[in-house]
């Protein structure tokens, strides 16, 4: 009985202690999207040039994002997050003091690799942790990493406000995540692996069974690295909306996602995940409708904020749909990560490239478009729709990290 009480309480401390990381995570994102029209203008750069070099963290995160299980399995999966966790953070400075679009593209190459493979270190503890809880809670952790980017984009929009220089801001910023990234890690599962284990594979593909769901994430990521990259600038830009107003909008996308995200795993508990998600859909494509229509920088605001609280539960339930799908759920949940891990990263490039080519307003009539599919096909999250089992031993692990 004694070891059953430890195990919990030392699960329960690693479940904290992994929101923590989820909410450094976030704010990191979060102080870089409200600074992006600072750092376009730094680099002298154009839509077009902006949405090439935000093509970078894509192809940083895809070179990288393997090596992650590889780390976990070389150092354990405390020291791999304490030190990839750290390497996100710092990188956040250098964007900023990217003087070309040259440099920033390589600098985002860096953001985007360090982006990606701790964001992979961090989700497989928060499943290990859901596990052996029995319980789901990726939706919150997830709610916490959004209510980390609350923060770091509530923070720049008072830099934005104040005209600060986004070099020093994020010198700063960098500088107080770094140490409350790795002091949470302090905590988390020490997972080590077998002596005989296999290091993990550097690339398989999904299994069949991850492809419509992973298809629903992609939608709703598109949307979210949409608006979080350019809100900002699509008020600045097409609505001559101030700077100080500008990344306020970035803000309250953020603060309805994050809200929307803490309150998730009750919502699917009483509707089920078909029906969230469904309801989610409608309330994103409204977002996105008044996004196009806007003529006044409130309503667009309205509209991203509309957005966020439509897509901000969708990508945990494909997890949870993932993981009960198919004969291998590891594989699935892989696949379902990679397909909206992409997604996210390639957005903002796509939407800066549109909107060379044709206008903002046009690049979000996309986004609107991809949110009609989040409704459409909430069908096939049949799967993440979680029998309630109570076991009296849930949350005694069955292995010891």
């Amino acid at each position: 009985m004694g070891a059953a009480v430890y195990a919990l309480r030392e699960v329960r401390r690693a479940r904290y202690a992994v929101a923590a990381v989820f909410a450094v995570h976030g704010a990191v994102t979060g102080s870089f999207a409200t600074r992006v029209p600072w750092i376009q203008d730094h680099a002298g750069v154009s839509a077009g040039q902006l949405g090439l070099a935000l093509a970078f963290p894509a192809l940083g995160a895809s070179v990288a994002m393997p090596l992650a299980g590889r780390i976990a399995h070389r150092f354990g999966a405390r020291t791999a997050l304490r030190g990839l966790i750290a390497l996100w953070t710092l990188s956040l400075v250098l964007p900023s003091i990217a003087p070309n679009l040259l440099t920033l593209c390589l600098a985002l190459f860096v953001y985007g690799a360090t982006a990606g493979m701790s964001d992979v270190a961090m989700n497989a503890l928060g499943v290990e942790v859901e596990n052996r809880l029995d319980k789901s809670i990726m939706s919150g952790l997830h709610g916490m990493w959004s209510a980390g980017a609350l923060i770091g984009s509530a923070a720049g929009t008072l830099a934005a406000h104040l005209g600060s220089d986004a070099r020093l801001h994020h010198a700063l910023a960098s500088a107080v995540l770094t140490v409350a990234g790795v002091t949470a890690c302090a905590w988390v599962l020490d997972l080590q692996p077998a002596e005989d284990e296999e290091p993990p594979p550097r690339f398989a593909l999904p299994p069949r069974s991850a492809l419509l769901i992973g298809a629903i994430g992609f939608c709703a990521v598109f949307a979210e690295g949409a608006s979080l990259d350019w809100s900002a600038v699509y008020l600045r830009d097409r609505l001559d909306a101030s700077p100080g107003l500008a990344a306020a909008c970035t803000t309250g996308f953020t603060l309805t996602m994050a809200v929307a995200r803490i309150a998730g795993d009750h919502v699917v508990d009483r509707y089920g995940a078909v029906r969230t998600v469904r309801a989610s859909g409608v309330v994103a494509v409204l977002g996105g409708l008044l996004i196009v229509l806007a003529e006044h920088p409130a309503a667009a605001m309205a509209g991203f904020a509309l957005m966020g609280l439509g897509i901000a539960v969708v990508v945990p339930l494909c997890f949870a749909a993932a993981g009960r799908s198919g004969s291998n759920p590891s594989l699935a949940i892989a696949g379902v990560a990679t397909i909206t891990y992409t997604s996210g990263l390639i957005a903002p490039s796509a939407i800066g490239l549109l909107a060379q080519a044709t206008s903002l307003m046009v690049s979000f009539v996309l986004v609107t478009l991809l949110s009609c599919g989040i409704a459409g096909f909430a069908g096939v999250l049949r799967a993440g729709d979680r029998a309630k089992i109570t076991r009296p031993d849930a949350a005694v692990p069955d292995r010891r990290p």
